[in-house]
C-alpha cells in the first residue's frame, strides 16, 4: 500500500505519516525544508517501509506538479492521498492583506484541487484508493480573526464533495476531517494545558480506522472538537 501526504513533517501530517509508515504504508511525503524531511525520514527508517521524500512548495504551481510526477515514477499504484499542508494567517477579512489572503488560497486549496486532479484520476483509473482532506471546523464555522482561512477551508469542504461525488462510481472513497483546536506549531506559547487539545494523533488514528472500514462503505466527514476548551 502506498500513501502520498503533504506537510508531513510537522503537526498533524507527521502523525499520519508515522501511523501508516507503522502499519505498512510506503509513503511518498513533501515539505518545503530539506533537512527536516530528512530527519524525519530517518526517524521512519526503523519501519521497513520505502520513504519517498521531496522539497516542495505547494504554494507554487509548478512545485505541486514537480512532486506528484515524482509520486509517480516511484510508486505504480496510489492507495491514499492525504491533502494535509496548509496554512493559518489569522486576521479580519475586510483588513487582512491580499496576499495573505492569496498564500492561504494557494496552499489551502488550490494545492489540494491540483493533488486532487492528479492523483484522483490515477485512482479512478484504477477503480480503487481514498482521498483525505485535512479541513477544519472553520470549513462550516465562521473563527473569529480568520477571515481568510475561513473561505479556504470552506472551499476545501466543497472540493472534498465534489470530489467524492465523481470518484465514488469508481470506487474511489473521499473523507473530510474537520478537526477543532488541535495541539501543533500554531499553538506554540499558549498556557493552555496539552491535554486539552485534539492531538494529532487522533487524527492519524482517525484515518487509519477509517481505512480499515469495510469497503462498500465511505466515511462522508468526521468533526474532531476538544471535549472542553
Amino acid at each position: 500500500m502506498n500513501a502520498v501526504i503533504t506537510g508531513a513533517t510537522k503537526g498533524i501530517g507527521r502523525a499520519i505519516a508515522i501511523k501508516l509508515a507503522e502499519k505498512g504504508y510506503n509513503i511518498a511525503i513533501c515539505a518545503r525544508n530539506a533537512a527536516e524531511l530528512e530527519a524525519f525520514s530517518a526517524e521512519l527508517s526503523d519501519t521497513g517501509v520505502q520513504v519517498l521524500t521531496y522539497v516542495a512548495d505547494l504554494e507554487l504551481k509548478e512545485q505541486v506538479s514537480n512532486f506528484c510526477n515524482a509520486v509517480s515514477e516511484s510508486f505504480s499504484k496510489i492507495d491514499v492521498l492525504v491533502n494535509n499542508a496548509g496554512t493559518y494567517l489569522p486576521a479580519v477579512l475586510l483588513d487582512e492583506a491580499d496576499d495573505a489572503f492569496e498564500k492561504q488560497l494557494n496552499l489551502n486549496l488550490l494545492a489540494p484541487y491540483y493533488l486532487s486532479k492528479y492523483f484522483g484520476k490515477i485512482m479512478r483509473n484504477q477503480r480503487s484508493g481514498h482521498v483525505f482532506n485535512i479541513c477544519s471546523v472553520a470549513s462550516k464555522e465562521i473563527i473569529p480573526n480568520a477571515g481568510g482561512y475561513c473561505v479556504t477551508k470552506s472551499a476545501l469542504l466543497s472540493l472534498n464533495n465534489v470530489c467524492r461525488e465523481e470518484l465514488s462510481k469508481y470506487n474511489v472513497k473521499v473523507t473530510a476531517i474537520l478537526p477543532g483546536s488541535t495541539l501543533t506549531s500554531s499553538w506554540e506559547g499558549t498556557e493552555i494545558p496539552a491535554e486539552r487539545f485534539v492531538q494529532p494523533e487522533d487524527i492519524a488514528n482517525t484515518i487509519y480506522s477509517v481505512l480499515n472500514l469495510s469497503a462498500g462503505v465511505n466515511v462522508d466527514e468526521v468533526t474532531l472538537k476538544p471535549l472542553q476548551f
